[in-house]
């Protein structure tokens, strides 16, 4: 059969996609010379140098790069390697997609819009702030309790993050609870005083930074 495409670069995009694409692509390695079009599932800083071997039959996956005539489809998810449901996943599209890309693309589920270049890397930020920054809070959170000697049962913060998506999801804005949204300022005084310096610092700046977003929002 033959491949409609190659994926150069075996990350865990690469690897989820070709998977889900199953025998209609070719994943290879990223120092391969495949001919035909090349989605390029490489790091950032290795892209430029891959578009120029393969000018005009490439396109890139980097949410936050912009290279002048060379496409990119960027996947709002995190990968893990392996398919998943993608649904209602965004797909930012920069520069001239080509038809067959993007049907590829969308037949997983992926929901397309565009996003010009000057956007990109504000675009990437607020993902890396929904997501890694996201991750490393309720990593930290884990960390803070067991350093403690604190144990949580079960899933332990798994379903509070999970009933503050569902709810933000559901709500928006009045999905938020906690004592930021309160005002409970005693609250915040006594939780603030018992974490590390640090962690207090993001704890107060976080909280009322969410508070400040709140009222611009009104």
């Amino acid at each position: 059969m033959a491949h409609e495409f190659s994926i150069l670069g075996r990350g865990r995009a690469g690897r989820a996609l070709a998977a889900a694409w199953s025998d209609s692509v070719a994943l290879l390695p990223s120092d391969a010379a495949p001919a035909g079009f090349v989605l390029l599932a490489v790091p950032d800083a290795a892209i430029p140098a891959q578009a120029a071997r393969f000018p005009g039959r490439c396109a890139h996956l980097s949410g936050s790069l912009h290279l002048e005539g060379v496409p990119c489809t960027h996947p709002l998810t995190s990968f893990d390697g392996e398919p998943a449901d993608w649904r209602g996943t965004p797909l930012a599209l920069t520069g001239n997609v080509p038809e067959f890309l993007l049907a590829s693309f969308q037949k997983l589920g992926f929901e397309p819009f565009n996003l010009e270049p000057q956007h990109k890397a504000l675009y990437h930020a607020s993902a890396v702030i929904a997501s890694t920054h996201s991750a490393t809070l309720w990593l930290g959170a884990v960390a803070l309790l067991r350093n403690a000697g604190v144990e949580l049962p079960g899933r332990g913060f798994m379903p509070l993050v999970e009933a503050t998506r569902c709810n933000i999801e559901r709500l928006g804005k009045a999905g938020r609870t906690g004592p930021f949204v309160r005002g409970d300022e005693a609250t915040i005084e006594r939780d603030a005083a018992a974490l590390p310096e640090d962690w207090r610092e993001i704890f107060l700046k976080l909280g009322h930074l969410g508070w400040s977003h709140e009222r611009k929002l009104e």
